[in-house]
């Protein structure tokens, strides 16, 4: 792909594909498609075989299946991908099927590992492992989809959702050595050792989030 391809994907991908993300809950919004996208380019830069702008593709992609709910959203990613006849211009149709495998293995509560480099890549940048950032987007989840629940009930949510996903032995997986990564994941779990700070910590996202709601 030349740079003038290059370019009119990139623009493609901004003006009509991240936008849409602004339909999702807070936790899911154009920031959150921009986030996966660059830290997908800069840990493919580990990857030389990699083509970026499958890779970038697949990014911008992987969690438009959101607008069908989050339980299958992954899945409907991947659906969303080999239907859209625009990606065309660029891809052939094995590198498109190659665009949605990886969106659809991005999920971390997935039962097999990524097919491709390219689900390892996104899978791993949609991580984004910081503390404040993982209680703040649990939070605005439960807001979301929990609206009935009370501050204590969002609380035992939250400690569920900690312990089934971050904790020692929980379901999320790390596929690229060279992310950081890690070195988060195990920073976070000794604040989830910790439940004074744990519970201070939630408190203070919480009682923010709900003050920002009622301005």
């Amino acid at each position: 792909m030349n740079g003038h391809e290059m370019s009119a994907l990139c623009d493609f991908l901004e003006c009509e594909i991240v936008p849409r993300y602004e339909a999702f809950d807070a936790a899911h919004r154009c920031d959150h498609a921009h986030a996966v996208m660059s830290k997908s380019l800069e840990l493919s830069a580990y990857y030389p075989e990699v083509n970026r702008a499958m890779l970038l593709t697949a990014a911008a992609y992987h969690d438009l299946g959101l607008c069908e709910g989050r339980e299958h959203h992954h899945e409907v990613s991947a659906r969303i991908i080999r239907a859209d006849e625009r990606l065309r211009r660029w891809f052939t149709t094995d590198q498109i099927n190659i665009i949605a495998d990886a969106a659809e293995d991005h999920r971390a509560s997935s039962g097999h590992a990524p097919r491709t480099i390219y689900g390892r890549l996104v899978a791993e940048s949609d991580r984004l492992i910081d503390g404040a950032t993982i209680i703040r987007r649990t939070i605005q989840y439960g807001f979301k989809h929990y609206p009935h629940l009370n501050k204590e009930q969002h609380y035992r949510r939250f400690l569920d959702h900690m312990s089934e996903k971050y904790a020692e032995g929980g379901y999320l997986r790390l596929w690229i050595p060279e992310s950081d990564n890690a070195r988060r994941l195990a920073r976070f779990r000794q604040l989830l050792r910790k439940p004074e700070q744990l519970r201070a910590a939630f408190d203070a996202t919480y009682d923010e989030l709900t003050t920002q709601s009622l301005d």
